[in-house]
């Protein structure tokens, strides 16, 4: 059964229900969720309920250990939001579903290994935090290298909100580089593979993005989703940044 890869929502409801609609409508049971849930958007307590109650699991994404425990080495509107998203969730006046959400926070992941694969937010090596940037390929090596040794075959990753494949070469193949947004899989291949991110890409396509994983291959998924109404909720919070709602346009 082909494994519907969602990553970085960060409370981005417009764009998650666009993206759950795709998936039923593609007849996918099986969702697993890459981390950051929460932070950022306007919409933290459905995306919450609503990757309870369809992702087989999620892991731990920075914000939403940002949320759980404290922000750090976060800038001044990611660090706001974080707060204001904790507020959001504290000020549920039905006990059963605040106590509910923090738990399922506070047990989430902070990496799966499954069928010889590595599940983690950020990489292999740091899973909550570090970014494993296409750039990296050229400008890091080493560190590519040294990611790709702590993985026996395929490894899943967020974090960067910019989906394409890694390859041991090292290399990275954005969706432009892919015929029909697909990466054939290779038997003794070992690759990375970001699905991007469902709430607020950042590869300048600001449509929302998500992949799937079949026995030979990952296909990627752009969805366009109504922008305009994710802006429209964060302007009158008063503490999320109108910054993070006019990059969406832009997806950066």
């Amino acid at each position: 059964m082909p494994t519907a890869l969602i990553s970085d929502i960060h409370g981005n409801l417009d764009a998650l229900e666009v993206v759950l609609a795709d998936i039923d409508a593609r007849g996918l049971d099986d969702i697993v969720c890459l981390g950051d849930i929460i932070g950022y958007g306007p919409n933290p307590c459905e995306c919450l309920d609503l990757i309870m109650s369809r992702a087989r699991w999620s892991l731990m994404g920075n914000h939403d250990f940002a949320v759980l425990y404290e922000p750090t080495s976060f800038n001044t509107s990611a660090e706001s939001a974080a707060f204001w998203t904790r507020r959001q969730l504290e000020q549920e006046p039905d006990d059963a579903k605040r106590r509910r959400r923090w738990e399922y926070l506070g047990n989430l992941s902070i990496r799966e290994d499954e069928g010889g694969h590595v599940w983690v937010h950020a990489s292999p090596r740091r899973p909550i935090n570090e970014y494993i940037f296409p750039d990296d390929v050229i400008t890091a090596p080493t560190k590519i290298n040294q990611i790709f040794e702590r993985i026996e075959r395929l490894c899943f990753v967020g974090h960067t909100h910019v989906p394409g494949v890694f390859t041991d070469e090292p290399d990275f193949y954005p969706l432009g580089d892919l015929d029909n947004l697909t990466y054939r899989l290779g038997r003794r291949e070992k690759v990375i593979i970001n699905p991007g991110s469902v709430g607020q890409p950042r590869d300048r396509d600001a449509r929302a993005a998500y992949a799937i994983l079949h026995d030979d291959r990952v296909e990627f998924v752009r969805l366009e989703y109504d922008i305009q109404a994710v802006i429209d909720k964060i302007k009158p919070t008063g503490e999320l940044s109108d910054f993070l709602g006019m990059r969406l346009l832009e997806g950066r």
